[in-house]
């Protein structure tokens, strides 16, 4: 019980301080004397500091002031990526402090020679850390596939090529606890750890729209994962029965029509090394008709894909990421006709049955998520990071 309250103050402080004592014990519902003890031992094991006294709605001196420490244990995100690698290091207040990332090309690549670069840049992101006095409590690993719950093992990854590779002996143990976890559901962590919605009573699917697309479910504030965790393939749902083959195997599926060398090439731009979505979106701004084509296209079949999924799970929200968010002006409206044709309610007169809106985090979300996860887990367990 007192490893679950330690548990308790330390997420509260971290998710909303700077909190007073009072605070703290008003929002977990524990005396104001046991919040105390606890937060005694957190100070005194360099977890949280206090800062000086703040504003008080209430009659008295106000109390002092308490916030997650910025330096000591902190979570590690990895991404891979089919064009890039990235890292970064967030604190327990969940401030990135360190970030890095590297652009090149995975697709076919052998898995062993991309861990070796992601672990490079994790040791190298190691030794930043720890010179702004941060020390690595466990590492998250988002990947653009199917990973096998509660294991490291990347069953498929069409788009790495990658199929029954298990990363478990690739990965540094040195920066604690290894996970592995999809691209998709992580985004789908960060957007609903980031707040400013319905928190844990929000229901909401995030799409992850980037070469390869991923979603994720969330219902009630939880990650829907699915009996084997592979909850949330929208990318390889057919929009086209008959339609393009897809790199899965399968032909017609959604990747294939709004991935994002897809919409390149409909757009006339061949996908490589360094060809992002920028130069789709300055076409798209310069108001080119292929440009707005290939988008409108798209957008059309993501509306397609998402009808079924409104349909069968009846979501407050839906949020775009990835790098189809910044064509959200071009992309968003088709996708909403889709959705208001095919969705059996249209609800209150609004223009789609559900709000369709670009994630804030953009591209940033698998790799935030991947951190805040990392970081949150170290929260579950003080007493780990007490050494004790």
């Amino acid at each position: 019980m007192r490893q679950r309250n330690l548990s308790r103050v330390l997420h509260t402080v971290a998710g909303d301080g700077p909190l007073s004592r009072a605070d703290v014990a008003a929002r977990i519902g524990l005396t104001r004397a046991a919040v105390s003890t606890l937060v005694d031992e957190l100070l005194r094991g360099g977890l949280l500091v206090e800062r000086g006294p703040g504003r008080s709605g209430t009659v008295g001196r106000p109390g002092t002031q308490l916030l997650a420490a910025d330096r000591g244990p902190s979570g590690v995100g990895a991404e891979i990526g089919v064009d890039h690698l990235a890292v970064c290091v967030m604190d327990l207040r969940g401030a990135v402090r360190v970030r890095a990332v590297h652009e090149t090309r995975n697709q076919g690549s052998d898995p062993a020679a991309v861990l070796a670069t992601l672990g490079g840049m994790l040791r190298r992101a190691a030794e930043r850390a720890d010179a702004a006095g941060l020390r690595p409590a466990g590492l998250t690993v988002a990947v653009p596939g199917l990973v096998v719950r509660d294991t490291a093992t990347v069953l498929r990854a069409p788009n790495l090529g990658w199929h029954h590779t298990d990363l478990a002996g690739l990965l540094p143990t040195a920066l604690g606890p290894v996970t592995v976890e999809n691209e998709a559901s992580l985004g789908a962590l960060a957007e609903l750890w980031s707040g400013g919605h319905g928190g844990e009573s929000e229901s909401f699917v995030h799409v992850s729209a980037q070469i390869g697309i991923g979603a994720a479910v969330v219902v009630d504030g939880e990650l829907l994962r699915g009996a084997q965790g592979f909850a949330g393939e929208l990318g390889h749902v057919p929009v086209r029965p008959e339609g393009r083959p897809c790199t899965c195997g399968g032909r017609g599926c959604l990747e294939a029509y709004a991935g994002e060398d897809a919409v390149l090439r409909a757009a006339g731009i061949e996908p490589g090394p360094g060809v992002r979505m920028g130069a789709l979106t300055a076409r798209c701004e310069a108001g080119e008709p292929v440009a707005l084509r290939a988008v409108r296209q798209a957008g059309t079949a993501l509306g397609i894909a998402l009808s079924g999924a409104v349909n069968l799970l009846d979501p407050h929200r839906i949020v775009i990421g990835g790098s189809l968010a910044r064509l959200a002006p071009w992309l968003l409206p088709p996708v909403g006709r889709e959705l208001t044709r095919r969705t059996a309610v249209a609800a209150g007169g609004r223009e789609t049955p559900v709000p369709v809106t670009p994630s804030p985090l953009g591209q940033d979300g698998p790799l935030l998520g991947a951190a805040r996860s990392a970081v949150r887990a170290a929260l579950d367990n003080p007493a780990a990071l007490l050494g004790g």
